[in-house]
């Protein structure tokens, strides 16, 4: 018996474009620019502007965009994975509740990267740090007791502050290499469903519909 025919599903615009340049500027970022570069800052600053465009196109977007569709559910990702075990095939609209799942850890951890590498540039970015003119001789006679007791907190400001941007760079590092580590599994999901189920998930990605094969 043939089974009904699922209309293709076509991801809009605006989510295909963040997708792919989210994903290009992850890669760049990782394996082309130095970390702390003019350009590695920048690129991430852009992935900042998408990712929080993604965000508000999930409440205001077409249906299939919206959070709304594809709610993070660990108990419909379990009844998912049953579902693959028993071999059954449900069409969903929108993300699959392993793949959404997915997706919030991709947001959150690109959130937490790119929070991370403000911390450690600020807003906006210092790409170099910049080195001042020592002051005024004048001033420098006038009062050098007073600025050796400055020097001393200026340098345990100094060492607090560097604490915290060698924590943010702890941070910065992990998050990135888990982001890394979620976008390979993502493709194994990917490549995955697209076998187990025949949808065309990429061509839908890319600009076509993700229509089930023919039985």
């Amino acid at each position: 018996m043939t089974g009904a025919v699922t209309a293709p599903r076509r991801w809009d615009p605006l989510v295909r474009l963040t997708h792919w340049s989210v994903a290009a500027a992850v890669v760049i970022n990782r394996l082309v620019t130095e970390g702390g570069s003019q350009a590695h800052v920048w690129i991430g600053l852009a992935v900042a502007g998408l990712l929080a465009l993604r965000l508000v196109w999930g409440f205001i977007g077409p249906v299939e965009a919206r959070f709304s569709s594809f709610p993070p559910s660990p108990g419909r990702a379990l009844a998912h994975i049953a579902d693959i075990r028993a071999g059954r095939h449900v069409q969903h609209r929108s993300h699959n509740p392993l793949g959404a799942l997915m997706a919030y850890a991709l947001w959150a951890t690109l959130a937490v990267t790119i929070a991370s590498g403000i911390a450690m540039t600020g807003l906006p970015p210092k790409i170099h740090a910049e080195g001042g003119e020592g002051p005024p001789a004048a001033a420098a006679t006038a009062g050098e007791a007073g600025e050796e007791g400055e020097e001393e907190g200026e340098d345990e400001g100094e060492g607090e502050g560097e604490g915290e941007e060698g924590a943010a760079e702890e941070i910065h590092e992990i998050a990135a290499n888990l982001l890394l580590v979620l976008a390979a599994l993502h493709l194994v999901g990917v490549a995955f469903e697209t076998r187990r189920s025949g949808r065309q998930i990429v061509t839908a990605m890319i600009g076509g519909g993700d229509k089930p094969k023919e039985p």
